[in-house]
């Protein structure tokens, strides 16, 4: 699927910017693997939508810390709603699996093919050793990576976005030679319009129900390009500049 409400073509852009986890990387997986690892040594079926929603709630509390290391403290909550032993090995283990993650399907050679036409540019809100990780595992496609700990802020903050601005400013571009793209409409899309931007909605979830382990927006937002896989997206690219 690949739809377009944009009022620029995909050539107009010099810097797609990228959410990671939950766009690049699937970070719900990784949730749902590493808990079933522990939940089986117990004899305990987790369903992974339940799983999903005890984790979205327990990682947007208010005493939330950075991720993926507060995957030990949302792990506390995973324990207590499904009856699993809550033991610094098992917090532990729940971080390693987040930091484990794997890219989708479509991530590597989606983003090898929009390096060829694009300067590609991380946002996340997972910290540095976790971005690293995930930025190997994807080939290291990325131009410029920014991360919690370096800006010191979240999306959908955003303070979060102008230090990406300011940082296209220095090579001489604006907000509005960047896609924004994401998979989350409250992180990302929704912002990203407030802003100004161009975005470019991949809806991984788009065959299930729900937002999964991401909160849900106050409100939809109609994203510019609506997109099903990142592949579609790269696809679309080429296209576009006629490879």
């Amino acid at each position: 699927m690949a739809t377009t409400t944009a009022p620029k073509p995909l050539t107009a852009f010099n810097y797609v910017t990228f959410d990671v986890v939950g766009t690049l990387i699937d970070f719900e997986g990784a949730i749902v693997e590493g808990l079933a690892g522990i939940a089986a040594k117990e004899g305990i079926e987790v369903k992974a939508e339940a799983a999903l929603a005890v984790y979205r709630e327990a990682r947007y509390a208010p005493d939330a810390a950075r991720f993926p290391d507060d995957l030990g403290r949302c792990y506390g909550e995973l324990a207590k709603a499904f009856g699993l032993p809550d033991t610094p090995e098992n917090r532990r283990h729940m971080i390693d699996a987040m930091g484990a993650a794997k890219p989708f399907a479509d991530s590597v050679d989606a983003m090898a093919r929009l390096q060829k036409h694009y300067k590609l540019i991380a946002m996340t809100n997972a910290q540095r050793w976790a971005f690293d990780k995930y930025a190997a595992k994807l080939g290291h496609p990325f131009w410029a990576g920014f991360t919690v700990d370096d800006t010191g802020t979240e999306k959908p903050d955003p303070a979060y976005f102008h230090a990406v601005f300011d940082f296209v400013a220095q090579d001489g571009g604006t907000k509005t030679d960047i896609l924004h793209t994401a998979q989350s409409q409250y992180h990302d899309i929704g912002i990203s319009r407030e802003l100004g931007m161009t975005n470019a909605w991949i809806q991984r979830r788009h065959a299930q129900k729900g937002y999964g382990g991401t909160i849900a927006p106050a409100a939809f937002t109609e994203p510019d390009f609506h997109f099903h896989a990142l592949r579609e997206l790269a696809d679309a690219a080429d296209a576009a500049f006629g490879a």
